[in-house]
């Protein structure tokens, strides 16, 4: 017997609300979902074979004192130097689709037949084939901006130089089989989340 799932991709950009949608789907709906941050986080975790490339590349500055990852210093290297970014991507992204489709793998093996995997950079990782749907939470360059720098306590440059590490949300969106508009209240989007599963 054949079963039917489907897995939809979230994406969207940076600060724009993807995590507010994956936790609503959670917990409203119980849907497993699959965190590409957290996956992103174990790739660069103490012992990890990509914190010791990081290490070698940086030097042991690069660590703060309990020997874990100095993140804000690491992004500020690599939000300027695309360069340095696409080498970092070039150790996490595989670890992070190997980790995706084990995840996909066992949701399906227990029968789930709706699948999230929040992926922020689902279109720049070439991982949308991991998925049988895309949804984009998108929402205003300027309020992307302010909820980034309010979020990650940023400058206006920190913020920009991240979000245009990115592809534009406008691109992601043309490319997605859902849009979600997260312009207005949290309220609204999930809204808009129920009324999709509806349909």
């Amino acid at each position: 017997m054949i079963h039917s799932y489907r897995v939809i991709g979230l994406t969207g950009g940076i600060a724009t609300g993807k995590t507010t949608v994956a936790e609503y789907l959670a917990s409203k709906y119980n849907f497993p979902v699959g965190d590409a941050d957290i996956y992103a986080r174990e790739a660069v975790a103490v012992g990890s074979a990509g914190l010791a490339a990081v290490v070698s590349r940086y030097g042991p500055g690069i660590l703060l004192t309990d020997g874990s990852l100095d993140r804000p210093q690491l992004g500020n290297i690599i939000f300027h130097n695309p360069s340095e970014r696409q080498w970092l991507e070039s150790i996490i992204h595989p670890y992070v689709r190997r980790r995706l489709e084990e995840f996909t793998a066992s949701c399906i093996h227990e029968g789930q037949e709706l699948i999230i995997l929040a992926v922020p950079l689902l279109f720049e990782a070439k991982m949308t084939d991991l998925c049988t749907e895309i949804w984009v939470v998108a929402c205003g360059l300027d309020q992307q901006l302010q909820r980034l720098m309010v979020r990650d306590q940023l400058t206006l440059d920190q913020a920009q130089a991240r979000i245009h590490s990115q592809m534009p949300v406008a691109e992601k969106a043309a490319q997605a089989n859902l849009i979600l508009d997260n312009s207005s209240t949290k309220e609204s989007l999930c809204q808009q989340v129920d009324a999709a599963l509806i349909n």
